[in-house]
């Protein structure tokens, strides 16, 4: 069997915002449709977490011995954020977790040394971004929020490498200087100008190193935050209209990092055995690679139908696209707004937040091993039959429940009032009471179906402060899961 990707996770935000929402602020004309918005509570670890969870949550997936996460757009600097997906995914102490950060091509390197890894031991690359942009400018409409991660591992993997190749230029296209929060981009026609000739190098290049041409690609992903040099690109590589990838721009807006690999993502989850996939990323230069799927396809696809995994283009039919434009302009801090009349959060306390790792970032319960009572919070004495220092851990993370019992919060401090908090009872046992999001506070129900997921409370102080919500199931979604739940 051959080594190579073994499993794959896609997770777009809840939310849309409509671009003709942001015309109708600066009285200008927009392009339609919308573009995926990261909440209020989410950031790219965050995002980087739902997916790598979703690569997971498939039955015999190896437990990676390394993670490598990549974003333009940090959440910490001088702190390791692969550290922060590792404890929330559940992975062993022995497994390694590095940042390989700073710019969208910086995902190409975390794609190729994962794959080197992969030979040797199961390795996870998680790639997320978050694109902002200035108020009323293209990247504030055109960019989409999202991520992408991947299981490498020695045997089973369902596409192998057929040949690469790079083009490598210095040249300043689109830049951020450290402390700022929207990037500068040079003229279109200067870029395209550049682009073009290195990816139709690149392209030419890998395709010669595997042996292949034009005539065998099956699949074609073009993917980079140049639009204009990728539209070109597309159309003039000499590849069949229908055999290039659609990359869902219109619906969820440009993924920066994450956009290559959520199109390789949507091909091998619609792809065959035997068939050849180029993907071609344009990030300060070119790089493409060729890929030929492998007879372990068809069973990894089946995997993941059976563990309830939602594909790419369903991914895009969902959200919620009714985001105010001047909320989405709150959560990404271009509006400031009068906050609700309660003390504002204190920073985190990390001795703590040390001691309970296994609580605040895994969602870990304990189990009595007496009489089998959950607790949530786990605790060293058991509520039901008093046994003392008798407990087992239990994540619950992966764990869907319902809803016992809630209240909608108008005073609460939050950046998306109203605030839900629900009491939760967990399949098998288990009762929890916290906080929602993704919620439509006039929809919930007492009987509501949640799954757990991994967010940002809050930042104080410069301390991101991450823990678990609830959220409504999406319809469709009420399937088995792959990952044990301890």
């Amino acid at each position: 069997m051959s080594a190579g990707i073994v499993s794959w996770g896609v997770y777009l935000p809840y939310w849309r915002l409509e671009r003709t929402a942001i015309g109708a602020a600066f009285g200008t004309a927009t392009a339609k449709g919308t573009r995926a918005v990261a909440s209020y509570d989410e950031d790219t670890t965050t995002l980087g977490a739902e997916a790598g969870r979703r690569a997971l949550d498939v039955a015999g997936v190896p437990v990676p011995e390394d993670l490598f996460f990549s974003t333009p757009a940090p959440a910490y600097l001088d702190k390791t954020n692969a550290t922060t997906i590792h404890a929330a995914l559940g992975l062993p102490p022995g497994a390694g977790a590095y940042d390989l950060c700073g710019s969208v091509r910086s995902a190409w390197a975390t794609m190729s040394l994962t794959a080197l890894s992969g030979e040797r031991r199961p390795s996870m690359a998680v790639i997320s971004d978050l694109r902002t942009g200035l108020p009323g400018g293209a990247e504030e409409s055109q960019g989409g929020d999202g991520a992408v991660a991947f299981v490498f591992a020695p045997e089973g993997g369902v596409a192998e490498v057929m040949g690469h190749a790079s083009a490598t230029d210095e040249f300043l296209e689109r830049w951020r200087v450290p402390g700022e929060t929207a990037s500068r981009q040079w003229e279109d026609r200067f870029g395209e100008e550049v682009y073009v000739p290195a990816a139709r190098a690149a392209f030419t290049d890998a395709l010669q190193n595997a042996g292949l041409t034009i005539d065998d690609v099956d699949h074609l992903v073009v993917a980079g935050l140049h639009a204009r040099a990728v539209g070109s690109l597309r159309r003039a590589l000499g590849v069949p209209s229908d055999r290039v990838a659609p990359d869902y721009v219109a619906r969820i807006g440009n993924l920066g990092a994450a956009q290559a690999g959520v199109g390789l993502a949507d091909v091998l989850e619609r792809g065959s055995p035997g068939q050849v996939v180029v993907v071609l990323e344009l990030a300060d230069g070119a790089d493409a690679v060729v890929l030929r799927t492998t007879a372990a396809l068809v069973a990894v696809q089946e995997e993941r139908r059976k563990a309830g995994s939602i594909g790419v283009a369903a991914l895009v039919d969902q959200g919620r696209a009714d985001l105010p434009y001047a909320v989405f302009l709150t959560w990404r801090g271009h509006l400031r707004r009068e906050p609700p009349r309660r003390p504002e959060p204190e920073r985190p306390d990390a001795p703590a937040m040390r001691r309970n790792e296994g609580w605040k970032f895994g969602f870990s319960a304990s189990r009595c091993v007496a009489c089998g009572f959950v607790h949530l919070p786990p605790t060293r004495v058991c509520l039901s039959c008093r046994a003392v220092d008798r407990m087992e851990p239990l994540r619950l993370a992966d764990v869907r429940g319902t809803v016992a019992t809630y209240t909608v919060d108008r005073l609460a401090f939050s950046l998306s009032p109203p605030m839900v908090g629900a009491v939760i009872d967990f399949d098998g046992g288990g009762r929890y009471r916290g906080e929602m999001t993704d919620v439509d506070p006039e929809a919930v129900s007492i009987g509501t179906r949640v799954e757990m997921t991994f967010r940002r409370l809050y930042t104080a102080e410069g301390v991101h402060n991450y823990f678990w919500k609830a959220r409504p199931l999406s319809d469709g979604a009420e399937t088995g899961r792959g990952r044990r739940a301890s």
